[in-house]
């Protein structure tokens, strides 16, 4: 059994990346694994300062907010799933905020198994390339950190569109392989 934890940064409660979350989860809940699910909107993130307090003070933040349980929660996890639409070609800023933060405990994080989900409007070959390479820029500066999977939620902009599509077999599935 792994600990699994999933990092939706998804604004819209059910939305299009949200739901890959939760097929990514039920995937991976029947395949008995522990499933903690994070939604970044339902979160309260500031975004980070670069004062490093956190240097000095054991990894703990100056800014007093719900960055301190996702770390928490980050560093307990077997596995981690960050999940985001796309946003100007990039993660949106819910998420964004999460990675710059994890700079208050960065060197205490490693070996991890990573796996990214992302959804867009638009449909062209490389719409999910920046993002991509935001994911995979915070698992490069953690060590030992292996990449399991990547899940690409295409030409989906309305709430739900989402459903019924591949993307949704391929999350449960790949939940199910954790």
């Amino acid at each position: 059994m792994k600990k699994v934890l999933i990092i939706s940064g998804s604004p819209r409660k059910g939305g299009n990346s949200d739901l890959l979350c939760d097929e990514f989860a039920r995937g991976a809940r029947e395949a008995g694994n522990e499933v903690v699910k994070i939604s970044l909107a339902e979160k309260k993130v500031g975004y980070c300062r670069g004062c490093y307090y956190c240097s000095n003070h054991g990894g703990v933040c100056a800014i007093n907010d719900d960055m301190g349980e996702i770390l928490d929660k980050f560093m307990e996890a077997d596995a981690i799933v960050l999940a985001s639409p796309v946003y100007f070609y990039s993660v949106d800023a819910q998420m964004k905020a999460v990675i710059d933060r994890m700079v208050a405990r960065w060197t205490k994080i490693s070996d991890k198994e990573f796996y990214y989900i992302m959804t867009s409007a638009e449909d062209s070959p490389n719409v999910m390339d920046c993002t991509l390479e935001c994911f995979r820029g915070l698992a490069t500066c953690l060590d030992g950190s292996v990449e399991k999977g990547v899940i690409y939620g295409k030409g989906v902009y309305e709430k739900g569109e989402i459903i019924g599509t591949p993307a949704m077999l391929q999350a449960y599935q790949m939940g199910k392989t954790v």
